[in-house]
């Protein structure tokens, strides 16, 4: 069996595709931390789905615009570490 490393969304590389895994995190079970993850479940960060940093904001790449399914959103540096991905192999068009 193949072992994949999770890396969050945030450290996800400009241009490159991953996978979210397992749906955003909540890191501490707070209520903001439960509120936030729900808000990204809802706008489609969910096991499976295929996502995309398209740009960085600068300085410090905040806030993040990333591709989900077929929509553009952009996140804060916040948002964007509480959700885990897989990083994908990148494929020839």
């Amino acid at each position: 069996m193949q072992s994949t490393k999770l890396i969050t969304l945030f450290d996800l590389p400009t241009g490159q595709q991953g996978i979210v895994s397992s749906g955003p995190i909540a890191s501490r079970g707070e209520a903001a931390d439960r509120e936030l993850a729900l808000r990204l479940f809802e706008i489609g960060f969910i096991d499976g789905e295929s996502v995309r940093v398209v740009a960085r904001g600068h300085p410090g790449g905040d806030p993040v615009a990333v591709r989900v399914g077929n929509t553009m959103f952009a996140l804060r540096r916040f948002e964007a570490e509480r959700v885990l991905v897989a990083p994908a192999c990148k494929v020839s068009a």
